[in-house]
């Protein structure tokens, strides 16, 4: 029986190519091709608007797909998925029926609304895709549905039967007498037809005659129907002895594949350990191949965070809130640091402001250093149109953290400026801290106490010179301002000529 047109849109599309489709394109819930899809932000993943309306609770729910917690106001309606999958090419799921139509999803639905409309059964009220549906149904299902006796010519009952009650009329008493002189009458003919030849000069043109050669002919009708259903009978007994060993066959050769089967997981289920071992080991190498590529050891770090826009995205969309600097150290064998960088805010600042903090880590040395840390730490976001407004900001450590004591694990809790840049600003086509995808951010633990004066000064110095070049032309600059008077003072915009230029 067929889905009526309610049933079939408040669900997915049924199409007959179903298993040839990318499986992102199948709704997780009514494992149909998505109608009308939907993205859960959350975690991205896609269904279709009603399964999921018909699923979700008051405030919370689990994605069917991942089962990770999401709200009502992490689903959007995904317009730009909807136009990839109208161009997708899809087959009438009435194909089975004999409907050959196949084209783009898009021109689906006016398909199915003009080629497989509603029809009603006139005993049931049932609706109906499509005439060869409905017939199959008054031939075979339907019980109200009424039939004809096939020995209604032969005196048995003048009127048609209610299809639920006609096995019960096969086995009445008006039924099975009506059959046994119907055969009475075949047996007589059949063996009286040479008598019938004979009486034929004698009684041709009677009206005895006229009924004889009716009934004969009627036999005749009984026989060859007989001699069918015979052959048929041969035919299918055949067939059944055919699909029969070939069930056998099939049911042998199936045992033998899940035998294979459960050898092949036997051996996979020993070999997983192992693998698990394997790949957080390469894990953990890779980590450390990555963190020796931009190891710092003077207590400052510049750090290079490409592809800005995607990991914008994943922050918003919550698949990943933060991302951490490289490791760097105060010195060979000193503090052992890292930043951690929340590109959508953190806490109070969530969605206003990008958040920056500093941690400790765990360190080689960490039982001869002096605890707890105490040394001021500044971050400076760059500008990278050389006119050098940078966005510079400090803190000093709160020694009475457990942030700054001696890291207990492997890394301290995080310490450092919640509303750090403002996301309006960074979000702003062809803003100065983003170019190529690309921003700087650079990390300096102070462990000299420079002057907040010169800290503008120091930041517009050329990155690209040595560290002891940098601190001599600091050091230069510092006698320069107490040489002059202090009303004559350079403000800290006007930096020397060795800035980056």
């Amino acid at each position: 029986m067929s889905l009526s047109d309610q049933q079939q849109r408040s669900h997915g599309y049924y199409i007959a190519n179903r298993d040839t489709v990318d499986v992102k394109y199948i709704c997780p819930l009514c494992r149909l091709l998505i109608r009308e899809p939907v993205q859960i932000l959350s975690c991205g993943d896609r269904t279709c608007q009603n399964c999921l309306n018909s699923n979700i609770g008051q405030t919370e729910f689990r994605c069917p797909s991942c089962k990770k917690v999401a709200t009502k106001s992490d689903v959007i309606i995904d317009r730009g998925f909807k136009r990839d999958i109208e161009q997708l090419t899809v087959i009438c799921y009435r194909k089975i029926q004999g409907c050959q139509w196949s084209g783009r999803l898009k021109d689906y639905q006016t398909h199915i609304d003009q080629s497989h409309s509603n029809l009603i059964c006139d005993y049931r009220k049932e609706r109906f895709s499509d005439i060869v549906t409905l017939n199959e149904h008054k031939l075979e299902h339907c019980e109200k549905a009424s039939v004809e006796c096939p020995l209604s010519k032969y005196g048995c009952c003048s009127t048609n039967i209610i299809q639920s009650e006609f096995g019960e009329h096969l086995l009445s008493e008006q039924h099975q007498s009506t059959l046994l002189k119907t055969l009475k009458l075949s047996e007589t003919f059949s063996n009286r037809s040479g008598l019938i030849m004979e009486l034929e000069p004698h009684i041709s043109g009677t009206e005895l005659y006229i009924d004889l050669q009716k009934y004969y002919q009627t036999l005749n009708i009984f026989n060859q129907g007989v001699q069918t259903l015979t052959v048929d009978s041969v035919r299918l007994s055949e067939e059944s002895i055919r699909n029969t060993n070939l069930i056998q066959t099939a049911e042998k050769e199936l045992s033998q594949v899940k035998q294979a089967i459960e050898e092949k997981n036997y051996v996979l289920s020993g070999l997983r350990p192992q693998e698990e071992i394997l790949h957080q080991d390469i894990t953990s190498m890779n980590l450390v191949i990555e963190d020796m590529k931009v190891l710092s050891k003077d207590g400052t770090l510049i750090w290079r965070i490409d592809c800005i826009s995607e990991k914008m995205t994943d922050a918003q969309s919550g698949r990943q809130a933060s991302i951490y600097s490289p490791p760097f150290y105060s010195s060979p064998t000193g503090y052992k640091m890292r930043a951690r960088l929340y590109l959508n805010g953190d806490g109070n600042a969530r969605h206003t402001h990008m958040s920056l903090f500093f941690l400790l880590m765990r360190g080689e040395y960490d039982s001869i250093l002096c605890w707890p840390f105490n040394y001021k730490v500044t971050f400076c976001l760059f500008d990278q149109t050389q006119q050098n407004r940078h966005v510079i900001d400090s803190f000093r450590p709160d020694t009475k953290s457990n942030s700054f004591q001696q890291p207990g694990s492997e890394m301290n809790i995080a310490s450092g400026i919640p509303k750090f840049f403002p996301l309006s600003m960074i979000m702003q086509d062809n803003n100065p801290y983003v170019r190529d995808d690309t921003m700087f951010i650079k990390i300096i633990v102070d462990l000299c106490e420079t002057s907040k004066l010169m800290l503008p000064f120091s930041l517009s110095l050329n990155p690209g010179l040595p560290l002891h070049v940098q601190q001599a032309l600091i050091k230069q600059e510092l006698q320069r301002r107490e040489q002059q008077q202090p009303a004559q003072a350079a403000t800290p915009s006007e930096v020397l000529p060795t800035s980056c230029s």
